[in-house]
Formats: C-alpha cells, structure tokens, sequence
C-alpha cells in the first residue's frame, strides 16, 4: 500500500488517451467479484436441487458418478462466464465495460469535480486529439463530423471520471446515462490496488454526488453484488440505506431501482439508495 496525498488528486472527465489505462483498473477490480457471484448462485439451495436432479439424469447414460456430477456444474459455470451481467469493482451494472467505457470519453474534457482537500483546485492536463480538434472546428463554424461526436452513445453511455495523481490514474468512477430525470446511477468504482484505504473511494464518490445534487439530482442509486459485507459497509458510511429499509422515504414506487438478476432469476447485487439534500 502507498501513502496518497489526497490534496494531490485531480478528479477529471476521462480522456481518449486514458481508456486502456481505465479497462485495465476495471479488469483488475473485477477479479474475484465474477467468481463470489457464481459461487453465490451454485449453493442456493434451488440450484443445487437443479444439480442434484440433472446428475441423476445422466448417471443413467454415463457409467461415471463423478463425469455426471462434474459436466452439469462445469456448463453452467460457462453460461454464467457468459450471461452473467458485469458486476465490477465494488458497484454493478448490466452493460458490458469495454462497450461503456469506450463510448464516454467525449464531452466536455475539461471538467474536473470539486476536491474538499485541495486549497486550489487542480486543472487537468491539456485535452489531446479529438477534443482539440472538436474546438478549432466549432471556432471555424464547421459542423463536428459524426465520427468526432456521437451525443447520442454518449448520453446512454455515460461518463466515467478518473482521479489523477501527478499524471498517474489511480481510481475511477462511472455515472451511467441520464435515464430518468433527477435519478442517477453511479457504478464500477475501483481503486487502484496500491492506493485502496486511503479514503479515495469516499473522495470520488461524494465529489460526484455534489456536483449531482449541483445539477439537480435528488437520488442516487449504486447496486453493490451479492454478497460483499466491504461493499455494503463502505456505502452505509456515506449515508445509503439498502432500498425498503426502514428510514428510506421512498416517493414514487415506480422510481425504485430492481436488482441485477442472473440465473434463475436469482438477484446478484443490492440496491442502495441515498437521497440528495
């Protein structure tokens, strides 16, 4: 672990030339999350009733007991590989993060969130390739070409945003597309390994919410998988409550977020929920 200087971070909308950087961090927080869930899944007790039944199938055409306990559990550890919705880091969500991440760089590249650390609000490094060449077109009056902007993959896609230390990425966190208003939905939180309980998860996450609540946002939502006691205490801490407990002042029932669900129809996060104030 390395002492991080949280008055040193930098917290900016994500750059085209730090997508690879950010797919790597989201790959290294997903590990072990995947493999939590399926296990999750394979010891309810309807799944291995499932099991059970199916062995005892084909121990009638296979002469192995151990060949008919091992090829159904093997399968449907592949289709759960498959089907199984990216939960990663410590927040979930259904879409797939090679299609999200690189559809969220364009925008506004400049924007930074407020870091309650620093006395001076840090700058992000000067915009790169497309950005640039966005503003000299919009100077010269020319219409930005489709290839440059797509506002509409962008609006669905949703905007990630990176904590950047002396030019080196150490965490990220995602906002997904505006789907209804004054509702958010924050996802695939990650911490560089090095740098993890050192108070920059909380950083993102409420730097985050107050710009939010600046565009007037009232709730958030952030779905933690099933099960992660770390995850869970870590949002009880910035002051989410699991959704339907006791204490959520829930307006519209129609507004309520429904959990990730996998095989079965088993739900493999919980919803959180915070209202902004």
């Amino acid at each position: 672990m390395v002492k991080l200087e949280l008055d040193q971070v930098v917290m900016r909308r994500m750059r085209e030339d730090d997508i690879e950087t950010v797919k790597a961090m989201i790959k290294e927080g997903c590990q072990g999350t995947e493999n939590r869930l399926i296990l999750h899944i394979l010891t309810r007790p309807v799944c291995l009733l499932l099991l059970a039944t199916i062995s005892s199938v084909l121990r009638c055409f296979l002469h192995s007991f151990i060949l008919a306990l091992v090829i159904p559990v093997f399968l449907l550890i592949v289709y759960l590989k498959v089907t199984l919705p990216r939960s990663i880091g410590v927040l979930g969500t259904s879409r797939p993060y090679w299609d999200y991440v690189g559809s969220s760089y364009r925008g506004a590249q400049d924007d930074t969130l407020l870091n309650p650390y620093s006395r001076v609000s840090g700058k992000p490094p000067p915009t790169k390739g497309k950005a640039r060449r966005r503003t000299k077109l919009k100077a010269e009056g020319v219409d930005t070409p489709p290839e440059i902007v797509d506002a509409e993959r962008e609006k669905a896609a949703g905007q990630v945003w990176v904590a950047d230390c002396e030019g080196e990425i150490v965490g990220c966190v995602s906002r997904e597309g505006d789907c209804r208003p004054g509702i958010r939905r924050l996802c695939r939180l990650v911490v560089g390994c090095w740098y993890r309980r050192e108070g920059l998860g909380r950083l993102l996450i409420q730097s985050l919410e107050q710009r939010e609540r600046q565009e007037g946002a009232r709730r958030v939502y952030a779905h933690v998988p099933y099960p992660s006691a770390v995850g869970e205490a870590f949002f009880r801490k910035l002051g989410y409550r699991l959704q339907g407990e006791v204490g959520y002042d829930g307006e519209e029932e129609e507004e309520e977020e429904q959990p990730e669900k996998a095989f079965l129809g088993f739900h493999i996060t919980k919803v959180f929920v915070k209202d902004l104030k």
